[in-house]
């Protein structure tokens, strides 16, 4: 029988807590400890906060925003051509930003912004719970103004004091401004990626546009790049960027700021990036690039310290449209010299195997293999021929564009390519790598320009420049040629010899001898026997002064020169803004055979053109800061200070109408026909071998000057000339130019100047002696004949060599 246990009694047995009662007891001491610690860290806080405060930064820098702004360059019209600087900015007032925009950066950054006072409490219990189920730091729990807070004031080290500091400046920020006025500086400030700082200077590197031009497709791609904007901005990662637009459009749907069709709508528009390195215009408006340069440059002179940051803006001379037009005219001129050129064949080729393009991501890998060794040119772009016919091309630019080249006009130029005959180097086939250029009506195949080019405009009143294109792609070498360029003048250089002639007693009607000779080496002093040459030799007997520089003769400027003397003429030269040290006197000179840029050029024709004054040519009209405040303004001589006077008022008429001859009848009479004006004057100018093609030319309002040449100086061919190669690209401006700018009837003839049986002659060298100097015009004799043209009044009193 087993042994029981004894009876017990309950009175005798301690008393027992019921088990929920020790478990409220228990929450009970931890509330009031976890309060007491709360308040002592409130207490710790405050302590911390009460010390801390006073040191914290003023908001001056707030308030009274001062950002890094670049250097801007604009045109006349206030086009902007060119931003310099590590940052680039537009400040914006918070009512001139869209709304659109704001709502975007809202929904994606914080859609409480309006709501909390600085510090999202809900948003950090929401992040702190997303990221403790995904044990990872997923989402952040940053608020607008946290960010303002760092970007202005703090580092970006992930410290707990920074991170206090950045606390304690949100709440002051907050407590200082306004809502708005915090939401204004975030949008001006933010980085945005690509030096874009702030969201209307990333809206113009981005897609090219004004911010007061976006979608709200456009604004959602923005408003997603501050999150890692190396990450998520579209020119370093489109599809990612497309990816955070998409989420951030369906933010802004479910806070109510799209509506269903809107949403569809922003859904549904493509993404195109135009940034500042990949759009024709370079970001820009209007092609600027070589004159937005030259501002840079004389900028540094002037304002060397922080020109880059101090916000200046630059408005220069330039028109927009007149660089526009310069800009088309050139790239038109370089590229039908292209054109007739003979192709010299595909840029490289390739074994593209057969059927690879109908496997669409196989053919994308190897297409992106082709353009990491040839790129892209401004508006000129990579393809792969895919198949050749007689008769049409496919060229590939990707699995899904294939472009066919079909057109007549644009085969002709290939030709020698399709011959089936033709060499392998030359041959165009599957797997070539050729250059695509989009003409107006058709696609064509060309080879990537090596020839150059260059075009200045300006006024000759006051030197301003209009236009300025120093060569074919700004964004491949951006080396001036209108102003860094020394080459042969040529034929162009004759007027200003013409010029010193007549203040040496010669008229238009002097009959000089077209005869060719040569010089020994004795009498050439370099040397070198010399047998100069008319263009395509062809010579006249005798030919008036008027007559010859109308057909550009160069045995006539050469007895001109002779006759005057060349030591004389190099001094006068100098007159016109030539550096004379570029132009040794000697007989060659009267070929422009010194050296010039088109900048020189185009200034000395100004003297004919404005009446005999020589002006300064100046590309700054005016600086202001940042504030608008005019720094500096141009004060630029004008024709008609008696100062500026370069040549006699009578030489300038004379030579005008001269060269109005050379436009009308001469080696430049296209100018006539197609600008159909009788105020136009200018001169066409060919170097030995065709290696510089120039034309000159102008009315009493415009100068341009048009060049045409290779960098490393060689034949352009045989057969091109200044008024072949160069003048196209002068009348391709001046059409569209010269619609500013009436025509003008010639003024009454300066004091002084005699008009006489269609002849003109200064006063001082009346009709009986001009005559009776030049003896016989039909003699044969050259060495008599300039004996008696430099015998007389106004001449070299110098008797030439025999045969000179």
């Amino acid at each position: 029988m087993s042994k029981s246990n004894p009876p017990r009694d309950d009175d005798d047995l301690p008393d027992e807590k019921p088990k929920g009662s020790f478990l409220v007891r228990f929450i009970l001491k931890l509330s009031i400890l976890s309060a007491g610690l709360a308040l002592c860290g409130a207490l710790l806080f405050g302590m911390a906060m009460a010390l801390a405060w006073p040191n914290l930064p003023d908001l001056n820098a707030m308030t009274d925003y001062r950002p890094r702004v670049p250097l801007r360059i604009f045109t006349s019209d206030k086009v902007m051509i060119g931003e310099f600087g590590e940052e680039r900015r537009n400040v914006l007032r918070f009512n001139e930003i869209p709304d659109i925009m704001k709502s975007a950066v809202l929904s994606a950054e914080d859609d409480r912004f309006y709501q909390h006072g600085g510090i999202d409490w809900l948003g950090v219990v929401r992040a702190g719970l997303t990221n403790l189920i995904s044990m990872q730091k997923s989402q952040g729990a940053s608020t607008i103004t946290m960010q303002v807070a760092r970007n202005f004031y703090l580092s970006s080290e992930k410290t707990y004091s920074r991170k206090f500091y950045e606390l304690l400046l949100t709440f002051k920020i907050e407590a200082s401004l306004s809502k708005d006025q915090i939401l204004e500086l975030y949008l001006n400030q933010i980085y945005l990626g690509h030096r874009a700082y702030g969201f209307a200077a990333a809206s113009r590197t981005y897609l090219g546009k004004s911010l007061s031009d976006i979608t709200p497709a456009d604004a959602a791609l923005l408003a997603g790049i501050p999150k890692a904007p190396s990450r998520f901005n579209p020119i370093a990662n489109k599809p990612r960027a497309v990816q955070r637009q998409r989420y951030v459009l369906g933010r802004m749907h479910s806070l109510g700021y799209l509506t269903d069709a809107e949403y569809k709508a922003a859904l549904a528009q493509p993404v195109i990036i135009k940034s500042a390195e990949g759009t024709p215009a370079g970001g820009y408006a209007v092609h600027g690039e070589y004159a937005a340069e030259l501002a840079r440059q004389l900028m540094i002179s002037v304002y060397p310290d922080n020109v880059y940051s101090r916000g200046l803006n630059v408005y220069t001379t330039i028109h927009s449209k007149d660089q526009e037009w310069a800009y088309q005219a050139l790239r038109e001129g370089v590229l039908d010299y292209t054109r007739r050129a003979p192709y010299p064949g595909p840029e490289a080729q390739l074994t593209l195997p057969v059927g690879l393009e109908k496997d669409p991501v196989k053919f994308d890998e190897f297409l992106d293999g082709v353009f990491d060794k040839h790129q892209d040119r401004t508006e000129m772009l990579i393809g792969v021929v895919l198949s050749v016919a007689p008769n049409e091309i496919k060229v590939a630019r990707s699995a899904s564009e294939v472009i066919t080249v079909n057109d007549k006009r644009a085969l002709s130029v290939i030709a020698r390519a399709l011959n089936p005959k033709a060499p392998a180097n030359l041959k165009l086939q599957r797997g070539s790598v050729v250059y695509l250029h989009k003409a107006p009506e058709y696609w064509e195949i060309l080879n990537l320009p090596t020839v150059q080019a260059a075009f200045v405009s300006m006024t000759p009143q006051d030197g301003a420049l209009r236009a300025m294109v120093g060569g074919f792609d700004f964004y491949h070498g951006n080396f001036n040629r209108v102003t860094q360029a020394w080459r042969q003048p040529g034929s162009s250089f004759k007027p200003f010899i013409y010029a010193a002639s007549l203040e040496r007693g010669l008229t238009p009607g002097t009959l000089i001898s077209d005869q060719p000779f040569e010089l020994t080496a004795e009498q050439t002093g370099s040397g070198k026997a010399w047998t100069p040459k008319n263009y395509g030799d062809q010579y006249d007997q005798m030919l008036t002064m008027r007559e010859a520089i109308a057909r550009s003769k160069n045995m006539v400027s050469i007895r001109i020169l002779q006759s005057i003397g060349p030591q004389y003429a190099q001094e006068y030269v100098s007159r016109f803004g030539f550096d004379k040290s570029r132009h040794a006197a000697v007989l060659p000179m009267a070929l422009g055979s010194g050296s010039v840029t088109p900048m020189q050029l185009a200034t000395g024709f100004s003297v004919f053109a404005n009446g005999g004054y020589r002006v300064t040519p100046f590309l700054i009209d005016h600086v202001t800061d940042a504030n608008g405040q005019t720094l500096m303004r141009a004060k630029p001589v004008i024709a008609g200070d008696s100062a500026a006077r370069a040549i006699d008022a009578r030489t300038a008429y004379v030579m005008d109408d001269m060269l109005r001859g050379v436009a009308t009848s001469g080696t430049a009479a296209r100018s006539r026909q197609v600008l159909k004006r009788g105020d136009l004057a200018g001169k066409t100018g060919t170097t030995n071998d065709s290696v510089d093609a120039w034309f000159a030319g102008y009315t009493p309002q415009l100068v341009g000057v048009a060049w045409l040449g290779y960098d490393q100086p060689k034949s352009l061919g045989s057969r091109e000339t200044g008024g072949g190669a160069s003048l196209p690209i002068w009348l391709g401006y001046m059409q569209n130019a010269l619609k500013t700018f009436p025509e003008q009837k010639r003024g009454p003839l300066p004091e002084g100047l005699i008009s006489e049986g269609g002849n003109l002659y200064f006063k001082e060298f009346p009709p009986a002696e001009t005559v009776k100097r030049l003896g016989d015009p039909n003699q044969d004799s050259l060495g008599d004949f300039l004996n008696n043209l430099g015998g007389n009044r106004g001449g070299s009193g110098r008797r030439p060599d025999p045969g000179g």
